[in-house]
């Protein structure tokens, strides 16, 4: 089992920046990949991104050259980031940390990041 616990959502004005936490509990030797998806109320979620065990990173296409995913990993815990920069109102959704972990999904509850004009 892993748990997930997001931190860091908030309301900022367009071009401003946030930093979401989530930090991973539990059977964190477990977990090959970490990620970040987004959902839009009547939208599906999606992918913002993800980074592997080994470093990997994949961005979707919307947010490349603006967010940055990192990731922390000590004994007990593994804690994955994400830098957002220049945020759009269209950026505003549901943010939710994900893990993927011995081909189970685990999910975070989600923080809100609102983006006004």
């Amino acid at each position: 089992q892993v748990q997930l616990v997001e931190s860091g959502g908030g309301s900022v004005q367009a071009g401003g920046s946030l930093r979401l936490s989530c930090e991973a509990s539990g059977r964190v030797f477990t977990i090959d990949a970490m990620g970040w998806y987004r959902q839009i109320p009547g939208n599906e979620r999606e992918l913002v991104a993800s980074t592997t065990r080994g470093g990997a990173t994949t961005y979707a296409d919307f947010v490349k050259g603006r967010f940055t995913i990192s990731r922390d990993n000590t004994l007990n815990t593994a804690t994955v980031y994400l830098e957002m920069n220049n945020l759009k109102p269209e950026d505003s959704a549901v943010y939710y940390c994900n893990s993927l972990s011995t081909n189970q999904f685990y999910w975070g509850q989600g923080t809100q990041v609102t983006v006004s004009s």
